[in-house]
C-alpha cells in the first residue's frame, strides 16, 4: 500500500524521536557542579563580568608595570599647580592621563591603579577568612549540636546584636593606643599606623560577617544530617571528620560558592566607606576610599578627581554582583536560564 506525503513525514518524525540513538541525554551522569558550570559556560552576562573583573585584579597584579609604562610616579609635579587656585590643569595631559591631585600634585593615575590592590585584598583576603570560619563553625554546630551548638548559637546572637559601624570606628583608636607605640614614645609611624590600620579593618569585617555565613551552613547541615546517605555513613562507623567532609561539604559547595561571590563585593565596598569615614586604611596604602574622601571637598571644580575611583569601585562591585547572581543561578536547581 502506497502511503501519501503527509503519512511519510509524520513516520519519519515518528522515528526520529523515539529512536534511543537520537535520545541520548546530554547530561547523564554528570555532578552537580559540572551542570552548574555548564550554565555558566553559557552565560554571556557572566563572562562580561568574568573581563570586568579580570581587568582589576591585573591592574591589581601589575600596577607598577601599568604606571612605568603610562611614565607616571608617586612624586609630585609642581607645574601643573595653579599658584592662584592651587587647583589643577582641568585637561588632562600625555604626562598625566587623569590629572593630578589638587594642592599636593599627585597623579591621579598613579593613585587609581594603586588603589585597586588594597581594595581587593580587603574584599578577597577578608572573604576567604569569612567563609573559612563560618563553614568550620557552621558545620560543627549543625552536625554535633549539643552544648557545641548552643555556645556557637550564643556567640552567634551575640555578634550580630553589636552595631556594625559604630564597632567598627571605635575599633582604629584603640588598636591604635594598644599596638600603635609599643616603645611607649606615643608617636606612631606612618607605615605602622597603615598596617594597624589594614589589618583592623579586615578583623571587623571578618568579625561581623562570620555569623551570619554559620548560620546559614547550621541550617543546611541540620538537614543534611538527617538524609540517608548521612545516615548510612554514619551507621557504617566512619569517623565524623570524614561524614563531614566526603559527605556533608561537598553538597554545600553551592551555598558557600553563592555567599564566597557576594562577600567579595560587599567587603569592598564597605573597605571603600569605612575609608571615606576615616576609619578605613590610611597613607602610605593608597585606595578608593581615601581619594573619595579627599575628592569630596573639590567636586564642583574639579570632578574627575571624585568619578574615577567612584567609578572604578561601581564597575568593580557591579560586576562581582552580576557573576554572584550567575553563579547563584547556575548553583540553584530549581533555576532554568
Amino acid at each position: 500500500m502506497s502511503q501519501g506525503p503527509d503519512a511519510t513525514v509524520l513516520l519519519s518524525e515518528a522515528e526520529t524521536v523515539e529512536s534511543p540513538e537520537s535520545v541520548a541525554p546530554a547530561k547523564a551522569g554528570l555532578s552537580p557542579t559540572q551542570i552548574a558550570l555548564a550554565r555558566l559556560r553559557k552565560d554571556k552576562l557572566a563572562w562580561a563580568s568574568v573581563v570586568v573583573i579580570v581587568f582589576f585584579v591585573l591592574v591589581a597584579i601589575f600596577q607598577d608595570l601599568i604606571t612605568k609604562i603610562v611614565g607616571v610616579n608617586g612624586d609630585t609635579d609642581q607645574t601643573l599647580l595653579d599658584p592662584n587656585t592651587t587647583l589643577p590643569m582641568f585637561t588632562a595631559t600625555a604626562a598625566h592621563p587623569f590629572g593630578v591631585q589638587p594642592q599636593t600634585g599627585q597623579d591621579l593615575f598613579y593613585e587609581w591603579a594603586h588603589g585597586a590592590r588594597p581594595s581587593l585584598i580587603v574584599g578577597i583576603g577578608a572573604s576567604l577568612l569569612t567563609m573559612i570560619i563560618g563553614v568550620v563553625l557552621g558545620l560543627l554546630a549543625g552536625f554535633l549540636g549539643g552544648w557545641v551548638d548552643r555556645v556557637i548559637s550564643w556567640v552567634i546572637d551575640f555578634l550580630l546584636s553589636l552595631p556594625f559601624l559604630l564597632m567598627a570606628i571605635a575599633l582604629v583608636p584603640v588598636a591604635l593606643a594598644r599596638f600603635g607605640h609599643p616603645d611607649g614614645s606615643g608617636y606612631i609611624q606612618p607605615g605602622r599606623e597603615a598596617a594597624i590600620r589594614f589589618a583592623s579593618l579586615i578583623f571587623v569585617l571578618v568579625a561581623f560577617s562570620w555569623p551570619g555565613l554559620a548560620r546559614l551552613i547550621r541550617g543546611a547541615t541540620l538537614s543534611l544530617r538527617e538524609q540517608e546517605f548521612v545516615q548510612a555513613a554514619r551507621s557504617l562507623g566512619q569517623p565524623t571528620w570524614r561524614v563531614v567532609m566526603k559527605e556533608m561539604l561537598p553538597n554545600l559547595t553551592g551555598p558557600i560558592i553563592v555567599n564566597l561571590t557576594v562577600l567579595i563585593p560587599a567587603f569592598i565596598a564597605a573597605e571603600a566607606g569605612l575609608s571615606f569615614l576615616g576609619a578605613g586604611l590610611k597613607a602610605p596604602i593608597v585606595s578608593w576610599g581615601q581619594t573619595i574622601a579627599a575628592a569630596t571637598g573639590s567636586f564642583d571644580t574639579y570632578p574627575i578627581w571624585l568619578w574615577i575611583p567612584v567609578a572604578s569601585i561601581a564597575l568593580l562591585v557591579l560586576a562581582l554582583s552580576l557573576f554572584g547572581d550567575a553563579v547563584s543561578d547556575a548553583f540553584n536547581p530549581a533555576t532554568r536560564r
